[in-house]
């Protein structure tokens, strides 16, 4: 699907805030609503071939009274998440009675898998369902993302000759459109949106004073203040494309930490979109897990860590917990200065900000922390 196809099912969703939201929320409130509805349109569509073979499987695990269903039913869905619940969301498209709607769309979210929980928990989107259906707007929504005027399925829509009307949008498009939309609610809101090349340059910082030394392998990359994630695949990307000028072939394995809810939130979804399921179980989020005072990985080494936290924020009460300035207990902010390894460590620390940019190649023994 080329950018212009993608463009155009960007102002598709766009104009559904505008068509169906208006006047029910501010603008700078659309996002609520429009990035999870986007990403559960997607999954469903994703899930769509496999969903009877799942329900069966699901059917046979409860008779045999198994606990640990999760493994089981992702391998029969395909991917790294499902749905066992007995709709899909064209279902529906049929309902007329607002509450019957709202009592069986609950019924289906219920029914993701917990890794979709976790999303939706942290959007908070639950929370906007009442609010949605005291004003019959749900239906609407999903009248205008089920249409076939939109295509958010992997499978091309065919006419009766044959022909594609629209085309199948990939993990890549979708990631994608994800993206785009997430970028224009945040300026429609003012939030803060770190440019994408200020971003390539940072992973650039990290990458190529040690280009020469990647070998082929497997890599971990970190960011302790992940946002949506964008530097962590964007730093994914150039390490590959870093490995394969040289004629190495490398695997990464992303990891990431985020305390704002809503952002972990579209973190772990635009990963899930993208195909990229084992990422998205690692990334870790919510209010409770400050990467200063909560660290989310403590018995995990990285290969390479760059991070861009949030300035003019305090982080007093985190540093409290960890034992002030002078009773640090935290051995990620203990430095050792060892001449003989291949560790290097850019670090500014000044009134609780910090930033962070990292790389240990050959001493898998040193924490890149």
């Amino acid at each position: 699907m080329n950018h212009s196809d993608l463009n155009w099912i960007v102002n598709y969703i766009w104009g559904i805030a505008d068509d169906v939201l208006r006047d029910l929320y501010v603008r700078g409130k659309y996002r609520d609503v429009i990035l999870p509805m986007t990403v559960l349109r997607r999954l469903d569509a994703v899930l769509e071939h496999n969903k009877r073979a799942v329900l069966e499987v699901k059917a046979t695990l409860d008779k045999a009274e198994v606990i640990e269903q999760d493994a089981a039913l992702r391998q029969e869905a395909g991917q790294a998440f499902y749905n066992v619940s007995p709709y899909t969301l064209a279902t529906f498209r049929a309902r007329s009675n607002p509450q019957q709607l709202k009592a069986d769309f609950e019924a289906w979210l219920d029914g993701f898998s917990p890794n979709v929980q976790d999303i939706l928990d942290n959007f908070e989107f639950r929370n906007q369902i009442p609010r949605l259906t005291k004003a019959d707007a749900l239906g609407a929504l999903i009248e205008k993302l089920t249409s076939s005027e939109i295509n958010l399925s992997p499978d091309a829509v065919k006419d009766i000759d044959g022909s594609i009307r629209r085309p199948g949008l990939d993990n890549h498009g979708m990631g994608t459109i994800f993206e785009e939309l997430v970028r224009r609610f945040n300026e429609e809101a003012g939030e803060h949106w770190t440019p994408r090349d200020a971003v390539r340059l940072m992973a650039r910082l990290v990458f190529l004073p040690v280009a020469d030394k990647i070998e082929s392998g497997t890599y971990l990359l970190y960011d302790g203040a992940c946002g949506t994630g964008g530097m962590l695949t964007v730093a994914e990307e150039i390490l590959q494309e870093l490995a394969a000028e040289r004629g190495k072939q490398v695997s990464t394995h992303l990891y990431g930490q985020e305390i704002n809810a809503e952002t972990y939130a579209i973190c772990k979804a635009d990963l899930l979109l993208k195909g990229e399921g084992e990422a998205a179980d690692n990334i870790v989020g919510g209010p409770e897990h400050s990467t200063l005072a909560n660290d989310a990985f403590p018995s995990r080494e990285f290969d390479f860590m760059l991070s861009n936290p949030p300035y003019g924020k305090s982080w007093k009460t985190d540093l409290e917990r960890m034992g002030g300035k002078q009773g640090m207990r935290d051995p990620r902010f203990l430095t050792t200065h060892d001449g003989n390894s291949e560790y290097s460590l850019v670090t500014r620390v000044s009134d609780g900000q910090m930033l962070f940019l990292a790389n240990k190649l050959s001493k898998r023994s040193s924490r890149c922390r």
